[in-house]
């Protein structure tokens, strides 16, 4: 539960850097950048799985780049839902958008939270 509370947190921050960076990625505030969050989450645990799947000659083909395209996809389904609090102008704003939330979320991860982990294991 504590990890998917922390990923949850780390999605959220880097949804919010980059509604930070780019103009045609907005999120109203906090809170929908918290929802969409959890949305994804819930779209990567329920839906990424039969995506993949249904798109693995392509994928193996791309060597795994396709699932960038995936990944951009979820997100786009994601702000649909969201309606007007998390806008994506185009689905090239959506892929370079999951670009860089996969790279600050391996980023946020490897370097912030597995040291924090390792660290309460040391004092254990």
């Amino acid at each position: 539960m504590k990890s998917w509370l922390a990923s949850l947190l780390i999605n959220t921050i880097a949804l919010m850097v980059v509604a930070g960076y780019f103009d045609g990625f907005h999120i109203e505030n906090i809170s929908a950048a918290l929802l969409a969050s959890v949305l994804l989450s819930l779209f990567n645990v329920f839906l990424k799985p039969i995506l993949v799947l249904l798109t693995l000659p392509v994928t193996i083909i791309s060597l795994g780049l396709f699932l960038i395209v995936i990944n951009a996809a979820l997100l786009s389904l994601t702000a649909e839902l969201m309606g007007d609090s998390f806008n994506i102008d185009g689905f090239g704003m959506a892929l370079l958008a999951a670009i860089i939330i996969s790279l600050l979320n391996m980023f946020l991860t490897n370097f912030i939270l597995e040291p924090l982990k390792k660290r309460k294991k040391k004092r254990k």
